[in-house]
């Protein structure tokens, strides 16, 4: 059976953070907005967004070395960092908001305050450390970073890892009062509530979107089939949003436009060693984070995480990577042979020649055992116990494979934007830092897909109000920018740094 439904301003492909996000922007601005959203599985926030399926920490670039890369003359690059810290800025603002309009309640059913650490061994990484704690404490938004070599200071501010170590080793970390954790999975559960209660958008669960095809000069056409039933139905609207994390790029990859052309994709599974031992456990509260090994990609640099996921505090330790050829934790193991496409196989093949040390490691990383997962771990607790361990495996990440005209093809670990060129279809592929910049990313699909909204005086002034540096750099203005992060600190009771 097979009907057709065609009254949307927006369709939103995928139950996760994305759609929601953006969903939720666009209704709280101009609620006129005819939005559809469209989930494969029964539950929203099942796949990516999931608490166990991501990192969980508000990525603030406090902590996350690859974001500060060190050039040959040894200088520190800042500012991706100063990129990252003020998109997460921007959903704290937008969270706030929510909480200070009483759409979410409980702030503590989603964020908390956990300091963030980088924390390296070594004199040569501990002179990096240093410069790299100069540059940022240069900005006034790193203003609150401390660095220590002190022993003593660095055990009062994570024991647990400094337990058994000599205090000649040699040693440094930097720390963030301000750093959080997030259950992203939680708060996109509460903003689909909001959605479907407060503007009764339909929220429509167990919808394969099978196709997505042109219907006429002003509209797109969702072919979507009932998952419990096999009925279609064609949902028309005048832009589509594929929002599907790993389930996005072989979707895009049917949608007729030329600028999904060249893009592939290489699954990658994570992998967590989550405690057991409550003992342990209470013993961490804290994110610390090191540098990534030789070869490794930038996703996967070890840290130990203290999380607070059903309520319930967590300790973790990885990531692992895994390999599957699924490309969402829920797919089929034919979604990486069908993405192969006569335009993507120079990028694919360009990408696996020129990472053959990140094949090497893929492949190491697929062998390790459970006592080889425990021998990295004491890097960071020497006496770490297999018992007290158990291995969990969290989502499926796309890494985005592009062409490039001199490699074939470059392997990028950010997020992108696939857009047409008139902004009616947009695509966010990619993986980190995602769900924290979600806020960051979905202004810019309002930008590409929706200008005529932005030239709205109203809609200017309800953004400014729910994201008061939604469009500027916190530079611009850095006294309003400490009291709008001040008083958003205390609406999501965060501890306020000092």
């Amino acid at each position: 059976m097979i009907s057709t439904n065609r009254d949307y301003d927006l369709i939103c492909v995928g139950g996760g953070i994305m759609s929601a996000t953006l969903a939720l922007i666009l209704k709280l601005s101009d609620p006129t907005t005819k939005i559809l959203i469209l989930e494969r599985l029964d539950k929203v926030a099942e796949e990516s967004t999931k608490a166990w399926n991501n990192a969980g920490t508000g990525h603030s670039a406090f902590c996350e070395l690859n974001y500060t890369p060190q050039d040959e003359d040894g200088n520190v690059d800042i500012s991706k960092a100063i990129e990252i810290f003020q998109q997460f800025e921007r959903s704290k603002q937008f969270w706030s908001y929510l909480v200070d309009q009483k759409l979410i309640r409980d702030p503590k059913s989603f964020i908390h305050s956990i300091p963030h650490h980088a924390w390296v061994r070594g004199e040569d990484d501990v002179k990096f450390l240093k410069k790299r704690f100069e540059a940022m404490k240069s900005q006034s938004m790193f203003e609150n970073m401390k660095f220590s070599d002190d022993f003593e200071q660095l055990e009062k501010w994570f024991p647990l890892i400094m337990e058994h170590r000599s205090p000649s080793e040699i040693m440094a970390a930097t720390r963030m009062e301000l750093g959080t954790g997030v259950n992203f999975g939680s708060l996109t559960e509460q903003y689909f509530k909001i959605l479907e209660e407060q503007f009764n958008v339909p929220v429509l669960r167990n919808k394969e979107v099978l196709d997505i095809d042109p219907d006429g000069p002003e509209e797109w056409s969702a072919e979507v089939e009932d998952r419990i039933t096999g009925e279609k139905t064609y949902y028309d609207a005048e832009h589509i949003f594929i929002g599907a994390g790993g389930g996005a790029l072989p979707l895009l990859q049917k949608v007729e436009i030329k600028e999904k052309d060249g893009y592939g994709g290489f699954p990658v599974s994570g992998q967590w060693l989550f405690c057991k031992n409550r003992e342990i456990i209470e013993k961490h509260h804290a994110k610390v984070y090191s540098k990534a090994g030789v070869d490794a990609p930038p996703m996967s640099v070890p840290h130990m995480d203290a999380r607070f996921i059903n309520g319930k505090k967590e300790l973790l330790f990885g990531p692992f990577a895994g390999f599957s050829t699924k490309f969402l934790k829920q797919g089929s193991i034919l979604d990486l042979p069908k993405s192969l496409k006569f335009d993507n196989l120079p990028s694919m093949w360009g990408v696996f020649w020129h990472n053959l040390p990140l094949t090497s490691y893929l492949i190491n990383q697929v062998r390790m055992d459970h006592q080889d997962r425990i021998n990295d771990l004491k890097v960071f607790i020497k006496d770490a116990r297999a018992e007290d361990w158990e291995l969990k495996v969290a989502g499926q990440r796309v890494q985005i494979i592009k062409k490039d005209e001199k490699e074939g093809g470059v392997l990028e670990f950010g997020t992108d934007v696939v857009h047409s060129n008139d902004g009616k279809i947009t695509a966010l592929l990619g993986a980190s830092p995602g769900a924290s910049t979600a806020v960051h990313i979905m202004l810019e699909v309002i930008e590409l897909a929706f200008p005529e909204k932005l030239k709205k005086q109203e809609v200017k002034a309800k953004l400014d109000k729910m994201i008061p540096f939604w469009n500027k750099d916190v530079r611009e203005d850095e006294e309003k920018f400490k009291e709008v992060q001040k008083s958003n600190s205390e609406s999501l009771q965060l501890e306020v740094s000092h």
